[in-house]
């Protein structure tokens, strides 16, 4: 009791002193003259990298340079959705992998980051999109990945409060299901990873923005910042949507669209759904956060952008699938809308690997697949840049695969890509 007494009045002092007190997280540094390596970019995908190096191969001298706050990008502007159900192999080892670190992060890290295996449910309306789905289930299983076929009467038994009304524009068919999927707290991602790496001896260098690159004789020496020069042999681009600007200033021409990705959340009510639900044909999906708000993902603008907000015109096209699958939705209130800048390859498939600057190394193009990868992503990427070779299950996402033809063509092929 008198421990209880004591935690309570020290969150009320420390509430009414503006947090002066508080034990920070992680420590905010300046920048060094050099280090051994620099990530550009302070989302989840950076951190993870950043971590991993330190944990995994010893390279504790290390920059993780962020324009902003850490998380303010894409990291905290999706829908935290997590699975690895993807067709072809390449896309469905790597998730996986990423899949079954997930499922032990919180351990790992130490800090809860609300991993919930809620299970995620991939809608079909039509027999011709059963077959790609039944297609996908059986390719899941051939390399280990767990997925379920359930017909009509299965999905709305799983998730009682989708419309099983025949008449609907798009009726369910039928769906598949990933029972391991779910959804995780993003910003308690990006905190965790930061913690992580800042306890290695990790600089998290936050309002650093890279505004150049040095170039010498074909290999990276260095970078330029708002706040100065910082030498280094080794620079991580892993910057989102902006990840073709900053390659763009080392003279590397990236084959990316940037686009924004809009999403979209509800007043709060008590629980009603409890696991993903996705549709390809209405393209819309729809969870419960813990607060009780319901997420819903939208599609990504059609135009170029790095706008934070995107059109009206998809956030129309989006409720009205969602209501027609869940009626029960229809006079709930959304209380905020937001957009994310999402990169996205002509094979709508991550790019991770080297550049033709020797030293220089991307890790991008995850268009809207990128917060579900982010321990697996970092975990890899990492691996290249210490060796400067490709690890294998991201041999097969090198750049060099648009010279060679040998794409990764996910686009399409595993339905909803958030």
């Amino acid at each position: 009791m008198a421990s209880s007494r004591y935690s309570f009045f020290a969150l009320a002092r420390n509430a009414l002193t503006g947090h002066r007190d508080w034990q920070r997280v992680w420590r905010s540094p300046d920048p060094q003259p050099s280090y051994d390596a620099v990530i550009v970019g302070g989302g989840g995908h950076g951190l993870a990298t950043a971590y991993y190096l330190a944990k995994e191969h010893g390279l504790t001298n290390v920059a993780v340079l962020e324009k902003g706050w850490l998380g303010g990008g894409n990291t905290g502007r999706n829908t935290t959705i997590v699975r690895s159900n993807y067709l072809f192999d390449d896309s469905a080892h790597l998730y996986e992998h990423a899949l079954k670190l997930w499922e032990g992060l919180s351990r790992e890290l130490n800090y809860n980051v609300m991993f919930s295996q809620r299970g995620v449910l991939n809608l079909c309306h039509d027999i011709h999109e059963a077959r790609d789905l039944q297609r996908r289930c059986h390719a899941n299983r051939l390399n280990g990945i767990d997925s379920e076929w359930l017909d009509r009467d299965g999905v709305l038994g799983f998730c009682p409060v989708i419309n099983g009304d025949p008449g609907i524009r798009y009726p369910v068919y039928g769906g598949t299901l990933q029972r391991r999927g779910g959804t995780a707290r993003h910003d308690a991602v990006a905190w965790g990873y930061a913690r992580g790496a800042d306890a290695r001896g990790v600089d998290i260098i936050q309002n650093c923005e890279v505004t150049g690159m040095i170039v010498e004789k074909g290999r990276i020496k260095g970078v330029e910042t708002t706040r100065g020069t910082i030498r280094t042999g080794k620079v991580g681009v892993v910057a989102a949507g902006h990840s073709s600007v900053i390659a763009a200033m080392a003279g590397v021409r990236l084959p990316l669209e940037s686009h924004p990705l809009q999403a979209l959340v509800s007043e709060p009510v008590k629980p009603a759904i409890d696991c993903v639900v996705m549709s390809n044909a209405v393209h819309a999906y729809i969870s419960q956060s813990d607060k009780g708000e319901l997420v819903i993902g939208a599609g990504a603008d059609p135009y170029v952008s790095y706008s934070q907000r995107g059109g009206f015109s998809v956030i129309e096209e989006t409720l009205a699938s969602i209501v027609e699958l869940f009626p029960i939705f229809s006079r709930m209130r959304m209380l905020r809308q937001w957009g994310g800048i999402v990169d996205i390859a002509p094979d709508a498939s991550a790019i991770i690997g080297k550049t033709p600057v020797e030293g220089l190394f991307v890790n991008c193009g995850w268009g809207t697949g990128g917060f579900k990868a982010t321990p697996g992503s970092g975990h890899v990427f990492a691996h290249t840049i210490a060796t400067g070779e490709p690890h294998a299950l991201n041999a097969g996402f090198t750049l060099e695969r648009f010279a060679s033809g040998r794409l990764v063509a996910e686009h399409g092929a595993a339905a909803v890509a958030h």
